[in-house]
Formats: structure tokens, sequence, C-alpha cells
């Protein structure tokens, strides 16, 4: 039985890959792993310990400090006496707590801010934070009531609100900050004085760089490690890859260890067996992650590995190149014809057919190619001649049913203009009515000249300014190139109508209609301007997207988009008072 092409593939695949497979992995990585691995995952699981211990001791500092303020007897005058609305006091103040926090709290390299707030002043170091009491720090230190929060890592400018600093190059732009409500007293022998009950209690905040946290581990975990440091909610506080920190980090494999406090695991990350060390700071709550790929701590059987895998990989290369010579040409062959035809029935060649020489999977594909083509050959005839058809009607019937608009306006204008005028212009009227009668009556309603168009328009606006006394007057500003060119019958007749009749309906005189053409870029540009009242966005949308009284404009631009394609049309620019600006748009070889 002959064996099909797909068959004799993967065959060829399978044998590679298995026989790669078990000469690497009996010779390197199963023994070599097992024994280094071991003792590694002791030496990262004691590093995560040590540091977590390190900044524990330093956060701990930190903690003890700010216990100590609370009976601090300086911060209990200046804030049981001071008086928010003085501003030479608050001042004064200020330089004194800043002198107080700066005794507790300088001496510590790490910390990188001291602060206290209160909705009226922000006491100690400055930075641009705005009001810090409208954000989730000020508001965590007040929901824990004295007890210390630690906030983890946040976007500085995301946190006060602070847009502008944005695009600045801030040194502070991630911090974690230890937080708690101050509630001052003072012992007095035997006695416990309290603050006043109206006196606003301060937040005392210290904020230290996102970096003491990283530099920490890029110092003490191995090469090719990383590190992720989260809070119980799953947030980022500090990550060996910089652009993750702030964020929600909720894999299944994290969840699994944010229930426990301590240990190691093995598990197998993208695709990659790591080793995975975690501990849980007794200070802050967040949990500190190391993994390290397998295969970094392989480093002292490279230059075996490194050796083996070039001889390995000039065998097989040998093997390769043979298998790939025979199979490439089996699959470029066929691959060829059919692209070559391919590239034909995309020039409209649909009478191309391929040879069929196999009778392996590619040859049936060649012979449902031939097949398709002969189909599609039939398809593209017949729905051409039926779109033909269906294009000529629904321009006709578009076309047509401009005629009965435009004639019941022309004389009802015409009505209107015998009995306000007596008749005295009625003659001259007729005869510019006849001339666009005349025009519009031709049996063929195909493309005229821009020539043609213009004269008719001036017949129109001669009836339309008698009609309404000289309210209005015409400016043309065309590019003579344009007049010998072809365009739809009765173009600008809607937009024009709907300036007279709309935009100066509450004008008396005074009124503009700017008539432009040019040509830009292979496209032709006309425009109808006006400085009439103007509409809104939303009455513009429901002319051209919507149900409306808009026939006439509706339909022209059904007639250039079924004329000229969907590239081609009409645009509608105008706002209340500030008059309407009407662009057509067509191409410029028709």
């Amino acid at each position: 039985m002959k064996m099909s092409f797909r068959s004799r593939l993967l065959f060829s695949y399978i044998f590679l890959i298995i026989s790669s497979l078990l000469i690497l992995g009996l010779l390197f990585y199963r023994t070599s792993l097992r024994v280094v691995t071991d003792q590694a995952q002791k030496n990262v699981y004691e590093i995560v310990r040590k540091n977590n211990e390190i900044m524990d001791t330093k956060l701990q500092i930190i903690d003890n400090s700010s216990l100590a303020l609370f009976v601090d007897k300086d911060l209990f005058r200046i804030f049981n006496q001071l008086n928010p609305l003085n501003e030479v006091e608050l001042f004064e103040a200020d330089r004194q707590v800043t002198a107080v926090l700066s005794k507790y709290f300088s001496n510590n390299e790490d910390v990188y801010a001291y602060q206290l707030w209160t909705s009226y002043f922000t006491f100690g170091q400055t930075l641009p934070q705005g009001d810090p009491t409208r954000s989730d720090i000020y508001r965590s230190a007040e929901q824990a009531g004295g007890k210390m929060v630690w906030y983890p890592t946040y976007d500085f400018v995301d946190m006060f609100d602070q847009p502008y600093l944005e695009q600045g190059m801030l040194d502070f732009r991630y911090l974690y900050s230890a937080t708690r409500l101050l509630d001052f007293s003072l012992l007095k022998a035997t006695t416990l004085d309290k603050m006043d009950p109206q006196v606003e209690r301060p937040v005392l905040t210290i904020s230290f760089k996102a970096e003491t946290l990283k530099s920490l581990y890029d110092e003490s975990i191995p090469e090719g490690s990383q590190f992720l440091v989260l809070d119980s909610e799953h947030k980022v506080v500090s990550s060996s890859e910089p652009e993750t920190i702030t964020r929600m980090y909720s894999d299944s494999w994290v969840e699994d260890l944010q229930k426990e406090n301590s240990g190691t695991r093995r598990m197998t990350l993208d695709g990659e067996a790591v080793i995975v060390c975690f501990d849980r700071s007794e200070v802050t709550g967040w949990l500190s992650i190391v993994w390290v790929p397998e295969s970094e701590l392989v480093g002292n059987l490279v230059n075996v590995i490194q050796t083996s895998i070039i001889l390995l990989a000039a065998i097989m290369g040998i093997v390769a190149l043979i298998y790939a010579y025979i199979i490439a040409g089996r699959i470029t062959k066929p691959i060829k014809k059919l692209l070559a035809a391919m590239r034909s029935v995309g020039d409209g060649d649909f009478q191309k057919h391929v040879e069929v020489g196999t009778n392996d999977e590619f040859g049936i594909l060649l012979q449902r190619f031939n097949k398709m083509n002969d189909r599609i050959r039939l398809l593209v005839l017949e729905n051409y001649e039926i779109k033909l058809k269906e294009q000529e009607a629904e321009i006709l019937a578009l076309s047509m049913q401009m005629n009965p608009h435009f004639l019941y306006n022309t004389l009802n204008i015409m009505n209107w203009t015998a009995i306000e005028n007596h008749q005295k212009e009625l003659s001259k009227m007729l005869v510019s009515l006849s001339n666009m009668l005349h025009y519009t009556s031709r049996k063929e309603w195909g493309a005229v000249h821009l020539s043609e168009e213009t004269e008719w328009m001036n017949n129109y606006f001669y009836i339309m300014s008698v009609r309404f006394e000289e309210k209005f007057t015409v400016q043309y500003e065309i590019d003579p190139r344009l007049y010998e060119t072809m365009l739809p019958r009765l173009l600008f007749q809607p937009f024009v109508e709907n300036a007279i009749l709309h935009g100066f309906d509450q004008m008396e005189a005074g009124g503009i209609i700017g008539i432009r053409g040019w040509i830009k870029d292979g496209t032709r540009y006309y425009e109808i301007a006006d400085n009439g009242r103007g509409m809104s966005s939303e009455t513009i949308n429901t002319i051209l997207y919507k149900e409306s009284a808009s026939i006439g404009i509706k339909n022209t631009i059904a007639r250039i988009k079924m004329t000229y394609g969907d590239n081609y049309g009409v645009s509608i620019h105008s706002s209340p008072g500030s008059g309407t600006r009407v662009v057509i748009t067509l191409p410029l070889n028709t």
C-alpha cells in the first residue's frame, strides 16, 4: 500500500524529534538537574528568607519610631495649640514638625520622605502631592484607626492625581509607604493628657522608593532568576520586571503560594522547569517569591553540553539536509504550480488550469483548485451582468425621483412670486423655468458637463433671487479645467436649495452662497458654502444617515456612491450661527 504524503512527512519529523530527545535527555538534563537543583533550591530559599529578615528589621525600626510619636510632647503641644487658619503659625509649626520627624527617621537610608498630613497642611518634606488627604493612602490610615498600614507600591502620579507630572523624569515615580493615624497624648506624672477632641489628628506617612526592594534582590539572587513581591491582594510591590509594578498578578500558581507563608516548589512556568522559593514578611505581610530556571543551575556542565550539542548538531544537520532535500522537492513543486495558477487567477485569468501529476493530498488539492476556478469564472460572469443591470436600474430610479421634488418647489416659488409681485417678473421667470425644464427632461440622465450644470444653476438662482427679493448673492470660484469635466446632473441643486430655504430663513439680506471647485491629488472637490444660520451636529447626522425630509440630498449622495463608489460622496460641516459648508468629492478621470 502506497504511503500518503502526509504520513511520510509525519514519519520523518517523528524520527528526528525522538532521536534528538533521547540522546540529549539521556546524556545531560536528567542526571545534571537532579544533582544540582536540590542544593540550589535550599540556597535560594535561604536567600529569600534572609532578604525578608533584613527588610523586616529595617521596617520594624520605622514601626517602632512611629509608635514613639504618639507620646512626643513637642508634637502634642504643636498640634493641640495650632490655629490652622493662621498662616504664620502653620509655617512655624512645619519647621518644628520637620525637625521632630527628622530626629526619628532621617538616619534610615531607605526612607525617601516623612510627612504628617492634615486637611489644611502637609508637614515635613515637600512633594508635589496636591491634597494628599484625598488619596487612598490617607483613607487606609483613617480606616486602620492608629494601626500601621503598609501600603504597597503605587504610581505617584495616579495616587495623588497629578497628571502634569506624567511626562516628567521623576525619581520618586514609584513608592511604597508606611502610614498610620496619630492621636498624640502627653504623660504628666501619673496622668495621661489627650488632645482636644476638636483637633484634627494628622496621618504619618513614611515613603520608600520601590528601588530599595529591587536592589536588595538584584544583588542577592542567582543570575537568570526572577523575583516578585506581592501584597495579600496580589498587587505587585516589586519585581524584576519593572513594568509589572503596581499591577495585579493573579496567576493561579501565585494564588496557591498566597495560601502558605513560606516554602519551596518545583513547577513549570511558560514551558520552563523552575524552582520557586517564597517567604512572607512578618512586618508587612507581603509575599516574596523567587524562581530560578533549572537550566541556569547546570553551569558546571556547560562545556560538556556545548561539545556534545555541536557534535550531535553536525550529525543531525547532515541527516536533516538529506531529508529536507527530498521532502522539499515533494512539497515545493506542486506548491509552485499552485502559486503560479493563483497569480493568474488574481490577474483575472479564470481559464487557468493546473496539471495534476499525483494522487496524494497535493494532487487532490490541485484538482479541487481547477474545479473551484471553473465555478468562480461562471459566478463572476453571472454576477457582473446582474450587478450592471441592478446599478443602472437604481441610478435611473434615484435620478427620476429628483424631478417631482424639484418641480414642486419651483412651482410653489413661482406661485408666491406671482402673488407678491403682481406678475411683473413672471415672464422672465417662466423663461428661466422653461430652460430648466428642458435641461431636466432629457431622456438620457447620464453625466453632463460642469458648464451645462452652472448654466442651469444660474436660471435657478434667478428665480430664487426674485422670490426672496435679493436676499442673497452667488459667488463662483471654479478651476477652469473643471468646466469640461463630467458630473451627475442636478448635483448642486439640493444643497443650494437647502441654503436658501433654511439657511437664510432668518435673514432679510446679506446672504452669500459660494460655489468653489478645485482639483487635488487626482480628485475633484466642489464646495457649496453659505453664511446662514447653520445647523447642529444632530441635524447633520439626521440628514446624512437617518430618515428625514431631505430627499434631494439623500438621492444625490446615493447617486454619487453608486456611480463612483464608496470612496466618494458628500460631507457637511456646520454649527449653529456659523453657516454651512458642503464638500462633494468625485474622481477626476470620469
